[in-house]
């Protein structure tokens, strides 16, 4: 019986591994700050890369200062990229007090795009709650 509880308790331990290799227990806040294009494209590829790397990792972009126009409809040239991060899953923020400084308007961000009241609030408070903090796009 002892021999059965122990092979039970290492498939789960096992299973719980995995899972944690997988990115089940990931969670990863990026901060974006740069309009450049060619960043953009490096991050986004950084994204995806993670992405397929753990594929159930929690993944959320915040986006401030010149960061936001890779969220906005008329300045991002990665939209497509955009959309289908966030059917995997992946979440995009901006930065509200960014957008009230630079007078952008919502309906000027791409539909994926969520606003948070303060886009560094959001990242301290992401790294409160377990979160590794990543510098995007370099």
């Amino acid at each position: 019986m002892k021999i059965i509880a122990f092979l039970i308790m290492a498939f789960i331990t096992l299973l719980a591994n995995d899972a944690s290799a997988q990115g089940a227990n990931h969670k990863v806040v990026f901060q974006f700050t740069l309009a450049d294009s060619m960043q953009q494209k490096a991050f986004s590829n950084q994204l995806k890369n993670l992405r397929k790397h753990w594929p159930d990792a929690q993944i959320e972009v915040v986006a401030y200062n010149q960061g936001i126009d890779f969220l906005m409809t008329k300045r991002t040239r990665h939209h497509d990229i955009i959309a289908d991060l966030k059917k995997a899953g992946v979440r995009f923020v901006v930065c509200q007090n960014t957008m009230n400084q630079r007078n952008i308007k919502e309906d000027e961000l791409i539909e994926e795009a969520e606003i948070v009241p303060a886009g560094i609030a959001e990242i301290v408070e992401k790294q409160e709650q377990g979160w590794s903090y990543i510098k995007g796009g370099f």
